[in-house]
């Protein structure tokens, strides 16, 4: 329990790294259209998972990676959730100031743990709850949006993409509980997504530079890992313990803004660095207690290991 709990949080934050340099990449990519970049961003995950999902069936055979009949749903929604988040995040970047689609993709941790407890019934203890708001007040602090609602369409967008990327995470974690294999989740989303992007793409297409299909291809790479990182990190743990973590994403996002874009952080970034921080070791010492707590072994079994007769006489 412990160790899974251990490795939900490593990969997640693993996976903020990867989104945030995904980003970045996107951004130093220029004027492209918001489809063809998704092409970009899923079309490398979908060779990945294949050949990963080719390898694990000639090694362990094609019933190993084949889902059970009650992973299709889930697979579905997660596809196209996840792609409803890409194609509205994307949307309200190149149409919205960053902080602002900054802030409306950071709603998703909030949807996730509602989503998972109408797919999963996880319950949310207090203290997680409380790290997660608090968390999210403070990443305001960071991004300081300064939302203009004459732009309804790409505010609109965010903002279902930080509830499709919420329901997708809830997703992967039922389809980690029902025991499908992680590659194949991966390989049905990319491959939704790509397939319902390239229409598009064809009619539409826009000739790419050099420099900025290099920047696409890193972005997909990029994406690719966090991807993978994060059906890991979800596949080990409840959302509700960890999606708190996501938020280190707007620490990768700050170090890449001033290394890519020369933005510097001011001091009410500072502040929320802090109070983010200061919540994720809340959470984690909070979790890790429980965890103790639960595999500590019931007093009366102690009791009657080192007492039998007394334990009998009562």
């Amino acid at each position: 329990m412990k160790s899974n709990y251990i490795k939900g949080v490593f990969f997640l934050i693993l996976s903020a790294f990867f989104f945030a340099l995904m980003a970045a990449f996107v951004k130093l990519s220029g004027e492209v259209p918001f489809v063809e970049k998704t092409i970009f961003r899923n079309s490398i995950s979908f060779l990945i998972a294949l050949f990963s999902i080719l390898v694990t069936a000639k090694k362990q055979g094609f019933k190993t990676i084949i889902p059970q009949k009650e992973c299709f749903k889930y697979l579905f929604i997660r596809a196209f959730a996840g792609t409803a988040a890409i194609f509205g995040n994307f949307y309200a970047i190149d149409h919205l100031i960053l902080a602002d689609a900054g802030i409306l993709n950071k709603l998703s941790p909030f949807f996730a743990i509602l989503f998972s407890l109408i797919l999963i019934h996880e319950k949310i203890k207090f203290v997680p709850l409380f790290s997660i708001i608090t968390a999210f007040a403070a990443s305001l602090l960071v991004i300081k949006p300064s939302f203009n609602f004459s732009q309804s369409l790409p505010s609109f967008a965010g903002l279902l993409g930080g509830v499709g990327a919420g329901l997708a995470y809830a997703c992967v974690r039922k389809l980690g509980l029902l025991k499908c294999n992680g590659n194949v989740v991966i390989f049905f989303f990319s491959a939704f997504s790509v397939l319902v992007s390239l229409p598009f793409v064809i009619f539409n297409f826009q000739p790419l530079t050099l420099k900025q299909f290099i920047f696409l291809f890193l972005s997909g790479l990029c994406a690719a890992g966090g991807q993978f990182s994060i059906t890991k990190a979800y596949y080990n743990a409840k959302a509700s313990e960890i999606s708190i973590y996501d938020y280190t994403q707007i620490f990768f996002s700050s170090a890449l803004g001033f290394i890519f874009f020369k933005e510097i952080p001011d001091l009410l970034s500072f502040i929320g660095y802090t109070v983010i921080i200061s919540m994720a070791l809340l959470n984690f010492f909070y979790v890790k207690k429980q965890n103790k707590k639960d595999s500590e072994p019931a007093s009366v079994n102690t009791n009657i290991n080192a007492n039998p007769e007394s334990n009998l006489k009562e």
